[in-house]
């Protein structure tokens, strides 16, 4: 077997395991491709799920990029691991933000365009009935990377009340036993440089290079007036090392934010029932948005 389709297989089992669920009718409408923004003349979209029940008057924003590709099966997966089952069935109003894939943009530009994707959601707090000023955000992997670093560096257009992510990349200075420095090899820094500059096809200093991956790493971007985050992460996980969560955690904290990592025992990336921890991370949400 090789290692692209070992890497796939989670996700294969986990459609297979939860097909049931789309036999089901879903608890919520969804409407596609609303165009949130516009960027070089590309279009930003997003899908918008409404609760068929009760609203609880709330939204989240889901980041939906895998890999930091952005295609509507991104969408599909989050679909299978009940996602909007879940949120919507809790009264939320969930925007899944696309915002990119890194063939056209980087890790920057993804970041600012859910940051244009979170004030699109406030500006149009009005037309889908939810308070703007108590939005959740989530996202897994590239996802999870993208909205703990919007949560981050965001301003008062893009802000949110709380981040619950999964297994998401923090450290592109020290990411999968790869560290970036001034010593650095030739290999490593192409490997880093395609996260600042789409396909990495532009060169810089090493030291600009280091600049711009802190800027594009959450680790690094921690400051004591975040909103408080829950991240979920498997120890199994054979993508993301369980240590970039645990970086994360650990300087939040150090800053004084309200934050949890919650460890899945044998969980990869992602795991067969990860629908479990997707109830988890609501249940976190209600705490914060709706008991506040």
């Amino acid at each position: 077997m090789n290692r692209r389709t070992l890497l796939l297989l989670p996700l294969l089992l986990m459609g297979a395991t939860l097909a049931h669920a789309d036999d089901a009718e879903p608890p919520y409408t969804q409407t596609k491709d609303i165009i949130f923004g516009e960027t070089d003349g590309v279009g930003l979209l997003m899908d918008v799920f409404a609760p068929k029940g009760m609203s609880n008057g709330l939204a989240i924003v889901d980041v939906a990029s895998g890999a930091f590709y952005s295609d509507r099966g991104k969408i599909n997966d989050h679909k299978k691991a009940q996602v909007y089952d879940i949120m919507c069935g809790k009264g939320y109003t969930v925007f899944a933000v696309r915002p990119g894939s890194i063939t056209k943009f980087s890790l920057a530009d993804m970041a600012a365009n859910v940051k244009t994707g979170v004030a699109y959601v406030k500006e149009h707090a009005a037309e889908y009935k939810i308070d703007p000023n108590r939005i959740g955000l989530t996202g897994g992997s590239a996802g999870g990377h993208l909205a703990s670093l919007v949560a981050l560096t965001a301003d008062d257009k893009s802000s949110v009340k709380a981040a619950g992510v999964f297994f998401p990349p923090t450290d592109f200075l020290n990411y999968r036993g790869i560290k970036i420095d001034e010593n650095s090899s030739p290999g490593q820094l192409q490997f880093v440089t395609r996260f600042v500059f789409p396909n990495g096809v532009k060169t810089s200093s090493t030291s600009e290079l280091i600049e711009k991956l802190k800027k594009i790493s959450p680790a690094h971007n921690v400051h004591d007036k975040a909103p408080p985050f829950l991240i979920i992460h498997g120890d199994k996980d054979p993508l993301v090392p369980l240590s970039q969560s645990e970086l994360l955690l650990a300087n939040l904290k150090s800053a004084g934010v309200p934050a949890e990592l919650i460890v899945k025992k044998g969980g990869g990336h992602p795991w067969l029932t990860i629908h479990e921890e997707v109830q988890v991370m609501a249940d976190w949400f209600d705490k914060q948005l709706v008991n506040k």
